[in-house]
């Protein structure tokens, strides 16, 4: 597949620009033949040839798609929906002896504490009776969890995570879990149970699944409020025009869009860079009257300025009743008078 798409891209690249892109295909080639590590899954490589070269390669412990583009700028969805997918979120690994508390961010750690239970001598006879000693072991038990969910409560809070994993027995878990005071107990999403002995990736690797399935539930959820918007004449647009129109203004907060969105060709304006959506080149720029245009991946530049005006883009894996309606929309942080709210919808048509 990947040999198939370099012959085409080989066949449309002439002169300067075909060495350009031989030069980067070059360093890109030999990236992955001698530098990438073992345990990556999945990797991002921006490179560019000629007078002004750049050269970024981003390695990922969760899988990308094989693809490769060739454009003026980077193409970015892929990291944005696996930004979406993979987010940060934390994992507490609890025993009776020890707390592990990992920051996961794409599929990767990046940070790690540990917490070791302090020593207990066993003193009973001469020292201490077995009820006293029995006390005393309960005591620090308890001191231990109160110390484990103090760590993990600021870790939680200077971070700004919003989703939680316990693992451990069943019984340490159900404890903890019990004993977490309310603003984590809201955040945690699941518990897995392991014996302890465990790899500490094998370990990261089911809870990737679970944050995953929460991921969704929260994106599907997500969509349902961005439709109840459009029905009810909130703030929200559905359709590439409408949601194009209100990132280019600045009002999306959160841009929402289905897996299997195919957006229509787009166009950008080579005097003032409006971008445009339409089968075939406009005549003319609604913006500047310019007349040239270059052609664009409209989803690319969509996501593109979610990114840059810090909007949140929310991926949903399925979702047929967005799809009835374009497959994409936004919820916005306020409504322009003269925008539309949404394309024409046979959907919404019958709903009113």
């Amino acid at each position: 597949m990947l040999d198939q798409r370099l012959y085409l891209l080989r066949r449309s690249l002439h002169g300067d620009t075909r060495w350009d892109f031989e030069e980067a295909l070059k360093q890109i080639e030999e990236f992955l033949y001698t530098e990438l590590r073992p345990d990556t899954k999945g990797v991002a490589i921006f490179a560019r040839g000629g007078e002004q070269p750049f050269y970024l390669p981003l390695e990922f412990q969760v899988p990308l798609p094989t693809w490769i583009a060739v454009n003026s700028t980077p193409n970015i969805y892929h990291l944005v929906e696996l930004k979406d997918t993979y987010h940060r979120f934390v994992v507490m690994i609890s025993t009776p002896a020890s707390a592990r508390i990992l920051e996961i961010n794409l599929g990767a750690i990046t940070d790690e504490l540990w917490r070791e239970r302090p020593a207990l001598r066993k003193r009973v006879g001469r020292e201490w009776t077995k009820e006293h000693y029995q006390s005393h072991q309960r005591e620090q038990t308890d001191k231990f969890l109160k110390e484990k969910i103090s760590v993990l409560d600021d870790l939680m809070r200077a971070g700004g995570y919003t989703y939680l994993i316990l693992a451990g027995n069943t019984w340490q878990t159900a404890r903890l879990r019990q004993a977490l005071p309310r603003r984590l107990a809201t955040k945690v999403i699941d518990t897995i149970s392991t014996a302890g002995n465990e790899h500490i990736s094998d370990v990261v690797a089911a809870t990737l699944a679970l944050f995953i399935e929460a991921e969704e539930v929260e994106s599907q959820a997500i969509a349902t409020v961005l439709l109840q918007e459009i029905l009810s004449d909130g703030l929200a647009v559905v359709g590439t025009m409408p949601t194009l129109m209100a990132l280019q203004a600045g009002q999306v907060d959160v841009l929402v869009m289905t897996k299997l969105y195919t957006p229509p060709s787009g166009w950008c304006c080579k005097r003032c860079t409006g971008l445009t959506a339409a089968p075939t080149m406009p005549l003319r720029c609604a913006n500047c009257g310019a007349t040239t245009f270059r052609r664009v991946e409209i989803r690319e530049e969509m996501v593109r300025l979610a990114e840059q005006q810090g909007a949140s883009v929310e991926i949903v894996q399925q979702s047929d009743q967005l799809l009835q309606i374009g497959g994409i929309g936004a919820l916005l942080r306020y409504r322009a008078p003269q925008a539309p709210m949404s394309e024409p919808s046979p959907v919404l048509a019958m709903a009113n």
